[in-house]
This record gives structure tokens, C-alpha cells and sequence, in this order.
């Protein structure tokens, strides 16, 4: 038996018998022979018990150390074809290791004892306590992966020794394979000019073609380094496939073709963009294609510009740092109507829904979607907070006209209204979490969404009709835009137009920011059909006491990075100040961005602003917020206004880095 093993195993009697052998030859040479022979014949005695136990101790430990390496004949002078290392488990001490273990570990039998962590670091042993007969990670030596099995076992010995017996499976060429295999699979990308459109109006064929010409050989260039089959599929859209070997090249790259596009421009000045969608880990290419679609959908959702990636788990974004380009057309809100219309028609009854806390762009297009209920002559209800909301100036107001005296309902009566040919429009927000009331989101069969916000992650799936664009200044904008394809100026109350107004006026601050000519001509209608924009800014006016609150908000704020204010409350407000305050805040020179953040029972709020330069929806997308590039906010739960201001400055650091 290999000597280590056996001084750890065997009890050490060796000195006990050379005693008992003086004692004998004491007596002997005092006379006292009886004695001598009485104690001669003990000790003999006692020597043969004890090595036939040890002779049957081993035997045994021989027989079991057979059987868990599966190969070897004997402990002594044995090999085995797997490296194998026995340790005592209370201190990791290596009782035996063979001749294979030696040369891939280094290990070499000395006078000191080694213990098992010097060879691995950090390598526990109490998953063999535990009962486990597989560690759960692999373990590497001599530039080699192992998986290490093993089992535990108590040796047959006085002190009852605990033993762990390893084997180490070499199955670095098993990795070697599955990495290769992981290396090499696909990655479907969908590669979209998102302003196509925009690029070539007016232009002459062959100005098309030279503009197309250089948009190709641009992403030629860059896709090149992949080694992928590029194909263009239409006029503005492509699909690339390439090895996954390759992705982590257009990460750390950031996806520079984003950039790289925007030097190429139309003739009036107008800057190309393109968007990715990249579908990867698929189970096969049909599966990443679609990962893909989803991706390049949710980009354009986000306003385009940006990189997406869609694995089977989650979405992970790049790029999206410049501002929406108003790019909805009248030919979509025209069929975007007419099929909303047309479902409005199909249904028994419509509910409307907003964001929790209605704001006045969530109220006027809802009010907007009942004007077109009406028309269709089917009963439309708001599932809305009548105490918990923003718009209590024009909650009155609305109630007063009998058309809406009974129009207002919460969620509970809507879901119990609710059945298969109900029709749910979601207004002012694509994010199932900020509804009004979630229950009614997952009872309700047919759904559409009306909404300007970037598209989340976690977004509104199964809708039958999508009014989603992110260029647009608010959700009244779009739902105006709706009601001029499928309504008569005479069927719209004043009310609603004023409601509508409000809205674009408060999501606009006023006309100042994220307005195009797609807003201006929805203000335009509602003007001609009764808004009043001295009543609507009334609407947005705050009592005396409201307006000191705010500049006390206001005298709390501090400078960060020389551009960026950040107020963080001791004490807690309402949400309608803080998105006040964050709104006066930009009209403080130097300032591009500004935060609010304010504690309000077991959650922390914040208001973000920005004059374009900064995108504060991206942000506080890390955060749990959402929004779009000028106006984003954010709901923390079981959090701190100290501990959430950390996290903001650390996701500002991390925009600015990038």
C-alpha cells in the first residue's frame, strides 16, 4: 500500500509494541521469568490480532478504491486511466494521488503535507459532504478542462477518518467541439434604411441609384469583416447571416455603421439611417429569422437608428442616442383608422385605457377613441383613477357634457364586463405594468394601442391594430390624425378638441419641444373645430401655493457634469410638480437635462426632462423607466431616493461613456 495512504489510514502501533517488547526484556533480565514469558506471550498475542485486522482493513480499502476508479487492480503500484487524488475532507490534506493526477497537477509526495487548494484554488470540498458526486463547475489544469466526480467515504480507521475520493474526466476536446459549435452558430440580422423614403423624395432615378449605391457599399463594407452572406432583399431592407464567432466584434465596435451612415446624405442635407435587428440562439435559421423580425420591429418601435438584439431570453439595445425621426405617414394612419374603425364596428363595447396616474395626453386620446365609438354608435367606457390622476381641471369639465356624464369606470367594473367581443384600446403607453389596470390587459381577447412612447422590452404583445410612432409629439397627435381619416369635423365635440389640444400642448411644453409638421397640422384641426388654446392654458395652470412648491424643488437642485440638474427630495410632492419642476428646470441656461427624483410610500419617483441633446429615456431605461428621448419617468419600488440617485449618476457615467 502506497505509504502516505497507509500512515493515514493505519493506527501507528509500531511504538506500542516496542514497549511492551522492553517491558519483557526488563522482567527477563530481573529474574522474573514467569513474568516475562506471561508478558511475551500477551504481546504475541496481541501482534497477530492486530495484523490480521490490519491485513482485512486493507484488503477491504483495496477492494473499494477497485471499485470507485473502475480500474485499478490495486491501490500499490496500480495506474488508472483517469487522473485520481484521495483527500481527507476536514482539512483537504491529499492522503494518495496517482501517476496521472502527478503530471497534469504538479504534485509531488514530499515529507510536508499538501493540501488539495494548493493545487486548486478556491476547489470546495463539501459538495462530497453533501452527498454530490459531481462538482457543478469545471476545473482546469495544465491548460486542460476536467469535470471532477468523486464520492465520500469513512475510513476504516480509529479516528474514523473522513476520505474524498476524485477522479478527473479530461473533456477539454469535448469543449473544444461544443465551443466551436456555439462559435459557429447562425446569427440572422435584418438590416432596415429607416428614412428611405425621406432620402429619395423628389429625387431623380439615377440620383437613386447613386444614393443607393452608396448606402450599399457602405454596409458592404462593414459587413465584410464578418465573413456572412449579405443579400438586399427590397429596396431599404437587407439580411445578413453570420457565424456568432463574429457578434461580439460588432458590439465591442458599438455597431459603428450607425455613425458611419448618417455621412451619407440626400441632396437636401437629410443624413441616411439604418436600424439592425439580429435574432440570435435560435434552433435553427427559421427561428433566428424570426428572433430577427421581432428585433427590427422593436428598433423601429424605439425610433429607429439603433442595434437590437433578440435571443430567446430578452432584447439588448445599441446605439438609438439620436432623436425620433418623424417618420409616420398619412397612408399608415389612414389604414391604422380604417381598421380601428372597423373593429369598433365588430365590437359589443370598447374600453379605453391609459397609464396609471392619467395625464392630459392619456385623457384626450381617450376621449379621442370615444369620439369614434360614438360614430360607430358602440358604448365606450374610460377605465381611469377618478381620484388618483392629473386632470382633475378637466375630469370636471368632461363630466359635465352628458355624454360622458356615465363614461367613466374602473377596472373592477370593466373586467366584469369585459368578454371575447369586447375591444380594449391602450393609449399613452406600450407597457403592460404602467396600464391602469393589468387584469383587465390580460382578460381582454382584442386589443389596440395608440402610443408615442419608445417601445419597451417589455411591451404589449398580441395587438390586433398598432398606432405606434415614436416621431410623434404625443398620443393626441396620433389619435387626431385618426379621427380626420374616418370622422366629420361636426361629429367631434368641443370638449374632445379641447381635451386633444391639452394634450399635445402639455407633451409639447407648449410647442417648444418634439413638434414637426405632423403636429402643427394636428393643432391646426382641432383649432378649426373648436379647441381654444387660451382655455387649454388655463388647463395647464397651478395655483399659488403649487408654484412655491415648485421652486422649492427647484432650489434643490444640483449640477452634474456642468449640463445636468438633479433634485432629490427629502420630503415627497406629487407627480404633476415634479414633471413641473423638471420642465422649469430646462429653462435654466447651460441646463439640457433634468431629473426629479421624490419618495412617495414604498417607491421613488422620477421626472425626466430634456431639451433633445440627451436622451433621458435611455437613461432610465436601466433604471425600470421608460419614455422617449425628451420626457422619460421611472416607478422604484422598495428603494431610496439616496440609493436611486446612486444608480442614476452611475447610468448617466454609463451614457456618457458611450
Amino acid at each position: 500500500m502506497n505509504k502516505k495512504l497507509k500512515r493515514h489510514l493505519q493506527q501507528n502501533t509500531g511504538y506500542f509494541y516496542i514497549i511492551l517488547l522492553v517491558f519483557v526484556i526488563a522482567a527477563a533480565v530481573m529474574g522474573n521469568y514467569i513474568l516475562a514469558l506471561a508478558e511475551g506471550v500477551v504481546t504475541l498475542v496481541l501482534l497477530i490480532a492486530f495484523l490480521v485486522s490490519r491485513s482485512k482493513r486493507r484488503k477491504d480499502m483495496q477492494l473499494y478504491l477497485q471499485t470507485v476508479t473502475d480500474s485499478m487492480n490495486t491501490i500499490e503500484g496500480a495506474t488508472s486511466p483517469l487522473p485520481v487524488v484521495v483527500v481527507r475532507l476536514e482539512d483537504s490534506g491529499i492522503v494518495f494521488a496517482n501517476e496521472l493526477f502527478t503530471e497534469i497537477s504538479g504534485y509531488k509526495e514530499g515529507f510536508r503535507q499538501h493540501l488539495l487548494q494548493e493545487l486548486l484554488p478556491d476547489f470546495p470540498t463539501d459538495w462530497l459532504s453533501a452527498g454530490k458526486s459531481e462538482y457543478p463547475y469545471d476545473v482546469t489544469l495544465d491548460k486542460r478542462r476536467y469535470r471532477v466526480y468523486g464520492t465520500a467515504i469513512i475510513a476504516d480507521d480509529s479516528r474514523n477518518t473522513r476520505l474524498g475520493f476524485l477522479y478527473f474526466v479530461d473533456l477539454n476536446e469535448l469543449y473544444q467541439v461544443r465551443d466551436e459549435y456555439i462559435r459557429t452558430r447562425p446569427v440572422v440580422s435584418i438590416i432596415l434604411v429607416d428614412n428611405y423614403e425621406e432620402l429619395t423624395k423628389n429625387l431623380t432615378e439615377s440620383a437613386i441609384s447613386l444614393l443607393n449605391a452608396d448606402i450599399h457599399n457602405a454596409i458592404t463594407k462593414w459587413t465584410d469583416k464578418f465573413h456572412g452572406l449579405l443579400r438586399r432583399l427590397e429596396k431599404n431592407r437587407y439580411m445578413l447571416i453570420f457565424e456568432k464567432r463574429y457578434l461580439q466584434t460588432a458590439i465591442d465596435g458599438k455597431f459603428s455603421i450607425l455613425e458611419d451612415i448618417h455621412e451619407i446624405t440626400s441632396p437636401s442635407g437629410l443624413p441616411a439611417s439604418i436600424s439592425f435587428g439580429l435574432g440570435v440562439d435560435g434552433a435553427n435559421f427559421s427561428e433566428c429569422y424570426e428572433f430577427a423580425s421581432l428585433a427590427i420591429e422593436m428598433a423601429l418601435g424605439r425610433g429607429g437608428d439603433q442595434a437590437v438584439i433578440k435571443n430567446r431570453l430578452n432584447f439588448d439595445f445599441y446605439g438609438g442616442r439620436s432623436k425620433e425621426n418623424e417618420a409616420h405617414s398619412r397612408v399608415r394612419s389612414r389604414i391604422n383608422a380604417n381598421s380601428l374603425m372597423e373593429l369598433i364596428g365588430q365590437s359589443n363595447r370598447v374600453f379605453v385605457m391609459g397609464h396609471k396616474i392619467a395625464d392630459l395626453d392619456a385623457i384626450g386620446a381617450a376621449l379621442g377613441v370615444c369620439c369614434m365609438c360614438r360614430k360607430k354608435g358602440k358604448p365606450a367606457h374610460i377605465v381611469m383613477d377618478t381620484e388618483n390622476n392629473v386632470v382633475g381641471k378637466l375630469l370636471d369639465e368632461i363630466r359635465a357634457v352628458p355624454e360622458y356624464e356615465s363614461a367613466f369606470i374602473s377596472g373592477e367594473e370593466a373586467l366584469l364586463h369585459c368578454d371575447n367581443r369586447s375591444l380594449l384600446v391602450v393609449v399613452d403607453t406600450n407597457r403592460p405594468d404602467q396600464v391602469e389596470f393589468m387584469p383587465l390587459l390580460d382578460a381582454a381577447t382584442k386589443i389596440c394601442l395608440i402610443d408615442h412612447h419608445r417601445r419597451a422590452a417589455d411591451y404589449i404583445k398580441e395587438v390586433v391594430v398598432t398606432c405606434h410612432e415614436v416621431g410623434a409629439s404625443s398620443a393626441c397627435e396620433l389619435t387626431t390624425e385618426l379621427m380626420e381619416y374616418v370622422l366629420e369635423k361636426k361629429d367631434i365635440l368641443p370638449i374632445e378638441a379641447k381635451a386633444l389640444m391639452a394634450g399635445i400642448f402639455l407633451d409639447t411644453k407648449s410647442f417648444n419641444v418634439r413638434t414637426g409638421e405632423r403636429t402643427f397640422e394636428a393643432a391646426a384641426y382641432l383649432k378649426q373645430i373648436g379647441a381654444d388654446t387660451t382655455e387649454v392654458k388655463q388647463l395647464l395652470q397651478t395655483n399659488f401655493q403649487d408654484t412655491i412648491a415648485k421652486y422649492q424643488i427647484i432650489k434643490t437642485a444640483k449640477l452634474y457634469r456642468q449640463e445636468i440638474a438633479i433634485a432629490a427630495l427629502n420630503g415627497t410632492t406629487t407627480r404633476a410638480l415634479a414633471a413641473q419642476a423638471a420642465d422649469e428646470l430646462l429653462n435654466i441656461s447651460g441646463i439640457t437635462a433634468s431629473f426629479v427624483l421624490y419618495q412617495a410610500e414604498d417607491r421613488v419617483y422620477m421626472s425626466a426632462r430634456s431639451m433633445g441633446n440627451v436622451n433621458v429615456q435611455m437613461i432610465l431605461e436601466p433604471l425600470g423607466g421608460g419614455g422617449n428621448g425628451a420626457t422619460a419617468g421611472a416607478q422604484i419600488k422598495d428603494s431610496t431616493v439616496e440609493r436611486v440617485l446612486e444608480d442614476l449618476v452611475a447610468s448617466i457615467d454609463k451614457y456618457y461613456e458611450e
